[in-house]
């Protein structure tokens, strides 16, 4: 496992809350009983708490767009951090273009994905490690090589910190389990000896360090899951979203591409319905910038081009 200062980015996930109802979605909306919207004492105590931190702060959901303090949000953040490090995951929603300009001053990093190509994959990540794998020795070894804590970020929601966004995915869907970390200056110092009573109580209940067949995020609101999350989520109202897995393992290249999303002529076209340009910046991800900083003929030109290849 990663250290916190070992990845490129700590995410502060301010709603779960969003438009799409993807397969095998990784905050669980439709399933989570309760979404939220971060207050924003919240997050200023998680910005807040970042003030140091080298790499990128990130800016996630469900879908950041739609929380009522987006702007507030992003005018305390761009207080806080340089434009090169504050990131903004989205899909940029129909209805929110109203947020371009503040999205481009704020923001040296977009990453934009809005789950409409068929060869977008989801894992299943509601496929408890603990029903494939038996031995607690073989799924913590399994853990602390899973794909995901090793390339994705930790998150601080509002139930605190996390060593990994899908253990705080959990902790939003299993109000039972445990809180996190306390959201203090500092926080992200800690290293994979401090994880260990999140690894033991969350790892055993995810399914992201176990080889498994991926959905295509179109299947909209379709959830594969193991017995012993099926039976926790059990009174659920839309527990019939449920597809009980048959917990087995493939071969690591058979399970489904994860990253067709970073096409990007398929994230410059999502970005040309707000206006807004992409550019690769120094860090090799991408910079959000409005289109009539570069010219109406160039956004038409693009625009067409983007057209005729996904419409």
């Amino acid at each position: 496992m990663k250290a916190i200062l070992d990845n490129d980015t700590v995410q502060i996930e301010v709603t779960n809350i969003c438009p799409k109802q993807c397969a095998n979605c990784t905050r669980f909306v439709g399933l989570v009983e309760h979404p939220f919207l971060m207050t924003f004492d919240t997050f200023k105590t998680a910005i807040d708490s970042m003030e140091g931190f080298p790499k990128m702060v990130g800016i996630t959901g469900g879908e950041p767009l739609l929380h009522p303090d987006f702007e507030r949000f992003c005018e305390y953040a761009a207080s806080k951090f340089p434009k090169a490090q504050l990131g903004l995951w989205t899909c940029l929603p129909e209805g929110k273009e109203k947020y371009r300009e503040v999205i481009c001053k704020t923001f040296g990093n977009i990453f934009i994905n809005d789950h409409t190509r068929a060869d977008i994959f989801h894992h299943p990540f509601l496929v408890a490690a603990k029903d494939v794998i038996r031995s607690f020795d073989e799924l913590f070894v399994a853990s602390d090589k899973c794909h995901f804590q090793m390339a994705w970020s930790p998150s601080i929601n509002p139930r605190g910190a996390y060593f990994c966004e899908m253990a705080a995915s959990f902790s939003m869907l299993f109000p039972e389990m445990s809180a996190g970390w306390d959201v203090s200056p500092g926080w992200w110092w800690k290293t994979p000896k401090d994880y260990t009573s999140q690894i033991e109580e969350f790892c055993p209940f995810c399914g992201g360090c176990l080889f498994l067949k991926r959905r295509s995020s179109i299947e909209r609101g379709v959830y594969d899951v193991s017995p012993s999350n099926l039976d926790r989520l059990k009174n659920r109202a839309l527990i019939s979203k449920c597809v009980l897995s048959d917990l087995q393992q493939i071969p690591e290249q058979e399970q489904g591409p994860l990253a067709a999303y970073k096409d990007q002529g398929y994230r410059d076209f999502i970005a040309l319905r707000y206006g807004i340009y992409l550019s690769t910046n120094s860090l090799c991800f991408n910079e959000p910038h409005l289109v009539n900083d570069f010219g109406f003929e160039k956004r038409d030109s693009l625009l067409e081009r983007y057209r005729q290849r996904y419409i």
